[in-house]
């Protein structure tokens, strides 16, 4: 099976505009993530899918490949969906544009989920850290069932309880790896708007679950650093010189 890897950058992004070129060590972000994904899947089956010339500019001068989408795609998995249809495959990995940090090995044991599972979605999760705030909206926390179905998702801490003694001895949140069908990402993008609970939630795997499409969440390792903010990045720049040094 062909399997290639999606990674949506836009440009325009509220919270930090130009971000997938911003530099982390020297070396634009968008990059890094590329190179990683190369790791996982070679370099010819890397894919940037950008709304921005600038972008996709810098990726192919770098040498990697490009696929221009629309301006108003509503999330990165409807501009990933466009691409899509451009490149064709038997499985796409969506690989968020902002995770410098990520393990490819992580990557792979998503597509391999994926190969045994063509009927499912598939999408990665870690436990939280001692240091991680189950009721920080800016992790989407998951629940599944036990046969690791996904339940819901939400940027509330789940599952919930009634009684301090029935709190869980810890939490999952959601690993921003995907694996799709062409066919999934089809039916994603031909909703053509977000679902309520997307909505409410600002969680765009949620869409799924009104198109009756089951999600298999699959355990990756946990430690990755985001740049979600300006304020992000010293930390992230911060992890990328311990893990150089340490491969030194």
């Amino acid at each position: 099976m062909k399997c290639i890897v999606l990674i949506p950058a836009r440009y325009k992004s509220t919270r930090f505009p130009g971000k997938p070129l911003v530099p982390l060590v020297g070396k634009p972000m968008i990059l890094w993530v590329a190179e990683l994904s190369a790791k996982a899947v070679g370099k010819d089956n890397v894919y940037v899918a950008t709304e921005d010339k600038r972008i996709y500019n810098f990726v192919v001068e770098a040498g990697f490949k490009a696929v221009m989408t629309s301006d108003d795609a509503l999330t990165g998995t409807d501009r990933i969906a466009e691409a899509a249809e451009k490149i064709k495959a038997d499985i796409y990995i969506n690989v968020q544009g902002d995770e410098p940090l990520l393990d490819p090995e992580d990557i792979l044991t998503i597509l391999d989920k994926k190969a045994q599972h063509m009927d499912k979605v598939v999408n990665g999760f870690c436990w939280l850290s001692a240091q991680e705030d189950p009721d920080n909206v800016n992790i989407p926390k998951v629940i599944t069932n036990e046969a690791g179905m996904m339940v819901y998702m939400s940027r509330r801490a789940l599952p919930g309880f009634k009684d301090k003694k029935y709190s869980p001895k810890n939490f999952k949140k959601q690993v921003c790896i995907y694996a799709f069908t062409g066919e999934e990402l089809l039916a994603f993008k031909m909703y053509n708007r977000k679902s309520e609970l997307e909505f409410s939630e600002d969680i765009e795997i949620l869409r799924f679950l009104d198109l009756s499409k089951k999600i298999l969440m699959v355990e990756t390792k946990g430690g990755s650093l985001a740049v979600d903010t300006p304020e992000d990045v010293r930390a992230v720049e911060d992890a990328l010189e311990v893990l150089h040094a340490l491969k030194e």
